[in-house]
């Protein structure tokens, strides 16, 4: 056999070798565990992750190429920078605008980004990162997105970005926020890594901003187990997200690959020599933040599957919330934005402050019965010890944030909850609700 029948032939056990490793388990009430998030994959993603490492080219390659097109393709965008983490994504998106090349729009050390206290960590940790000052505006509790009513009130002479996240995919009001955004010049990065599939008013979110990022942990719609991607419309930003990503260099070539721009030992820049390598000139404060191509190879199989997973999503979301109406009463249930389609992440619950319960309570009554919660991320983040005595500006109170912070949590709805787990969730909320109302 030559070398290409023996990868088929491996290729073909790896395949067979799947439903050997996972074969599919009853679900059993009380005893099989119902998780918030993981992994839903078959013998494909096994297959495609043996394939990429039988290149055995290590760093990004041909799949992270390949994934790339196809994900910009999904969405309708121009570029997809495939990165290792979506913090990462957020650390490059956000980098990409303090380049010196933007002009005029470069943020400065100094400058103001408005956002949200409530949420997920790196959604606002660069704009510390980047030596800039989070304005924090405070969120609605139904959606536990942006309250767009104070932007106006937050605006500053520094104000140079709004940078917020779809909060467990429920869209922000795009409208309004992309209008403020343009009217005042500033620019907006979209937090997408937990709304991939989302829309708002018919358009995928993720593509409204000048920079969006996504996330490809195992919680996340796809999964590569990590990555990240950077996707935009605008050349020049893809250009400056992938130098911040592939360590600040001026170069632009593939990893392998020499002399893209057909000059590589005759340019001249900074303070250099004449024909000083392109390879190792160096524009910006750069990092290493490449995925493996055995990374990208997986999430190549899984983007097939996408639109499925956005669909059960979206009916698991509609299961809970139809079975958990009649407890309204003690629960604040989600609500979708208007004119939006979110691809949920999460159903977020919140429990009533006049409620004969608290959330600890309920909480603990669902994971002792194998039912995992989790509380909205870091919740109002400037209480978390890492932002004490840091630098940024609140407007208006937090009020709501605080709320969530104390008496809000999300169950699971991802694709490998079957009806069975939702029909056991929906039980032991009617039992909670038969002991303690």
């Amino acid at each position: 056999m030559n070398a290409s029948e023996i990868r088929e032939a491996i290729l073909e056990m790896v395949r067979q070798y799947y439903p050997a490793a996972w074969p599919e388990k009853p679900f059993v009430a009380g005893e099989t565990a119902v998780p918030c998030a993981g992994r839903v994959f078959d013998a494909e993603e096994l297959a495609h992750l043996v394939d990429a490492s039988l290149d055995f080219w290590l760093t990004t390659g041909r799949y992270a190429a390949r994934f790339e097109k196809e994900l910009a393709q999904f969405m309708g965008v121009r570029h997809a920078s495939l990165c290792n983490s979506g913090s990462s994504a957020n650390l490059l998106a956000l980098s990409a605008l303090t380049a010196p090349g933007l002009g005029a729009k470069q943020i400065q050390p100094g400058d103001e980004v408005i956002t949200v206290a409530s949420g997920f960590p790196t959604t606002v940790n660069p704009i510390f990162q980047n030596r800039l000052v989070p304005v924090f505006l405070d969120i609605e509790p139904a959606t536990c997105n942006i309250e767009v009513s104070r932007l106006e009130e937050a605006l500053s002479p520094r104000t140079r970005a709004v940078m917020l996240a779809h909060t467990l995919g429920n869209p922000f009001k795009l409208d309004a926020v992309l209008e403020f955004a343009q009217r005042h010049g500033l620019w907006l990065v979209e937090d997408n890594c937990d709304a991939l599939g989302s829309t708002y008013q018919g358009r995928f979110t993720g593509t409204f901003g000048d920079l969006a990022t996504l996330s490809f942990y195992p919680a996340h719609h796809l999964t590569m187990g990590e990555g990240g991607c950077v996707v935009t419309n605008q050349a020049q930003l893809k250009t400056l997200v992938e130098s911040f990503r592939d360590w600040g260099r001026d170069c632009w070539c593939d990893p392998g690959r020499d002399n893209t721009c057909g000059k590589r030992f005759q340019w001249q820049l900074g303070e250099l020599p004449y024909g000083y390598d392109h390879k190792y000139i160096y524009s910006h404060l750069g990092y290493n933040l490449k995925l493996t191509d055995m990374q990208a190879a997986v999430g190549v199989a899984q983007l097939q599957k996408l639109p499925h997973f956005i669909e059960k999503r979206k009916r698991n979301w509609r299961i809970l919330y139809e079975g958990l109406k009649p407890f309204a009463e003690f629960l604040l249930l989600p609500q979708a934005t208007p004119g939006s389609d979110p691809a949920w992440f999460g159903f977020l619950l919140t429990v009533r402050t006049a409620a004969p319960f608290g959330r600890h309570k309920l909480v603990t009554y669902l994971e002792d019965r194998k039912i995992a919660t989790r509380l909205l991320f870091g919740g109002n983040l400037i209480r978390q010890p890492a932002y004490r005595n840091l630098n940024f500006r609140v407007v208006g109170g937090l009020n709501n944030s605080d709320l969530v912070m104390n008496h809000s949590f999300w169950i699971g709805v991802y694709p490998g909850l079957t009806e069975e787990h939702l029909a056991y969730v929906l039980n032991v909320f009617s039992d909670f609700f038969k002991e303690n109302v």
